[in-house]
């Protein structure tokens, strides 16, 4: 595995795309342990569709005895090929008696039926991505964030065995991922109060799957992992992640469960969880054989590496070891594998990572977040004191359903006309993996080295705020960490518009801008980039749809700033990022 010094975040940042595109050479590493990807079947009795491919949303979570700076990381994003936009929920408070709306509709994968549930009186603020699409599920959806309380959550895919999602009823009623996402970033207090809060949340409403899931939560001390499971019986069990652990949900799982785990203090489940699988003769407690939910109510991996099946990249045990190779694993190390393209592909719609340190005031909490899949996109620290973000980053129309056959509503219309900072990057994404081997690198080397200066103005702007929040100021300190959120960010799409124009100039220059090259209709006029811009429905592996992943190309996990270092040791930048004030 590549490594580069622990001071990573420090390095040249100049504006080095335009030079490596000018011809300068540049160190090509050695591929070692690469394989190619291999799409897992569909479930028996079901056509494969998209839906079924085993490679959407990741969770990372290293335990604080593994890091360098002895606090928690969580880290990750959601797959979902829909708008993505950025929020600062503020904390609400509610009358007695409020309701909140949950649950799924009749368009949903497995069709269901809102519902309605209490809200607390109070709700906490918290940092999210939202996004408009997935499954059918009604927008706006949130895979999790950071809240006040500096309780981390992240919801990601785990399916679950046939015969239980073919007992989902119809129409399916209860708590979707979403929904229970949102809640703990409302109420939870601590990781282990939000497996309370989605625990109790399920046992009264139920919960309305896609399939199953699984949600990864965090704070400074520890994690839990809680798998949902389909079918419509309330299933669902937790384990707790201690400091020396690590753990990777992709797919979401949790094997060997005590059969006493009602007595023991680091897991929790439904009521039912055990007696379930008996009566189904899943599971025979008198076999002397593990409770492993995984074999008893989930699905096998993909893999493991060196099988026929060759994605180890989707087997969460040999992620697992990677990242313990790296321990202590920093922050940069954190936002590399987020980044990492073996997974941030189209599908990828954000990136988050949670630096969650103990005795930490509550508005001086960090996500590092990215706007669109971070493979092309700066992650850029957002502290929980930032009150909001700029309009450039929030909600657009930009792939939202309905933006083709509907008008925009009128009083969306300022926010409209901005900028869309997740259009900005996606339209980097697709220049940058139509030719990874050319532009990969120096794109990444430019995101990064803003990465690195944020980093350190961090530090600074900390350092400040504290100061306010300790003489009682919320209000300075709120400002001074909004403006400089504001800052960050409308860099970040500074720099993105202008790795875009340089990219788009280099291809052009070439005359290697691909258009489409397929047949069109029998009798049709129309030229074939006129046509349908959708991948088939055929067409459903991870490796289809648009990615900068080549096998070979590189060594996994890569270390942040390694392109950086080796550009910055052969040529001079000639200029750097434009700073805001």
């Amino acid at each position: 595995m590549l490594r580069v010094p622990r001071s990573a975040f420090t390095g040249v940042g100049g504006f080095t795309l335009l030079l490596f595109l000018s011809g300068v050479p540049f160190l090509q590493p050695a591929a070692e342990g690469q394989s190619a990807d291999v799409d897992p079947s569909a479930p028996p009795g079901k056509p494969r569709t998209g839906a079924d491919i085993l490679d959407k949303s990741i969770a990372i979570y290293v335990g604080r005895e593994l890091t360098d700076d002895g606090a928690v990381f969580l880290g990750g994003f959601g797959h979902e090929p829909s708008s993505h936009w950025l929020e600062v929920t503020p904390s609400r408070t509610f009358p007695e008696g409020t309701q909140l709306e949950v649950g799924v509709t009749a368009e949903a994968r497995y069709p269901g039926e809102r519902i309605r549930i209490p809200q607390v009186g109070e709700t906490a603020r918290f940092i999210t991505s939202n996004y408009s699409e997935f499954a059918g599920f009604p927008a706006p959806l949130t895979n999790g964030g950071l809240n006040e309380h500096h309780v981390a959550a992240r919801a990601v895919w785990s399916p679950s065995r046939t015969e239980l999602v073919a007992m989902t009823p119809e129409p399916q009623r209860g708590i979707s991922y979403s929904d229970l996402a949102r809640a703990v970033m409302e109420r939870a207090t601590s990781a282990r109060h939000a497996v309370e809060v989605a625990g109790e949340l399920i046992d009264e409403f139920g919960y309305a799957h896609y399939g199953g899931g699984s949600h990864l939560f965090a704070d400074s001390e520890e994690g839990w992992v809680l798998l949902t499971f389909a079918g419509g019986q309330g299933l669902w069990a937790a384990e707790r992640l201690g400091p020396e652990d690590v753990r990777v949900l992709y797919p979401g799982y949790i094997r060997d469960f005590p059969l006493d785990f009602e007595s023991r203090p680091g897991y929790v489940a439904s009521a039912n969880l055990l007696d379930f699988a008996v009566e189904h003769s899943w599971f025979d407690p008198d076999s002397g054989a593990p409770f492993n939910l995984q074999e008893v109510y989930g699905t096998p991996f993909p893999g493991p590496p060196g099988a026929d099946e060759e994605a180890p990249y989707r087997h969460p045990p040999s992620l697992e070891g990677e990242i313990r190779e790296m321990a202590p694993v920093t922050l940069p190390d954190m936002l590399s594998l987020v980044r990492d393209p073996r997974w941030s592909d189209d599908r990828a719609g954000y990136g988050h990572v949670a630096h969650l340190r103990g005795g930490v005031p509550s508005d001086l909490g960090v996500l590092w977040v990215s706007v669109a899949a971070a493979v092309s996109t700066p992650m850029v620290p957002i502290a929980l004191g930032t009150r909001d973000v700029p309009p450039e980053y929030k909600q657009h129309r930009y792939l939202t359903r309905d933006a083709s056959s509907t008008f925009l509503n009128p009083e969306f219309a300022s926010l409209e006309g901005t900028r869309s900072a997740y259009r900005t990057f996606k339209r980097l994404f697709h220049h940058t993996c139509s030719d990874p081997e050319r532009f990969l690198r120096p794109v990444t080397a430019e995101l990064e080295g803003a990465e690195a200066r944020w980093a350190d103005q961090m530090r600074e702007l900390e350092s400040r705020a504290a100061s306010s929040l300790a003489e009682g100021d919320l209000e300075e300190a709120g400002r001074v960490l909004t403006e400089r959120a504001d800052a960050w960010l409308l860099e970040a799409l500074d720099l993105g518009e202008r790795l875009v124009q340089v990219v788009e100039e280099r291809v052009r220059e070439e005359s290697s801008l691909q258009m489409p090259d397929r047949p069109v209709p029998e009798g049709a006029s129309w030229q074939p980039e006129s046509g349908a811009m959708s991948l088939p429905p055929e067409a459903v592996g991870p490796r289809d749809r648009q990615n900068c992943y080549v096998p070979g190309f590189e060594r996994y996990p890569r270390a942040h700033g390694v392109y950086r270092d080796r550009i910055g040791d052969l040529i001079e930048p000639t200029s750097s990022a434009p700073e805001r004030e």
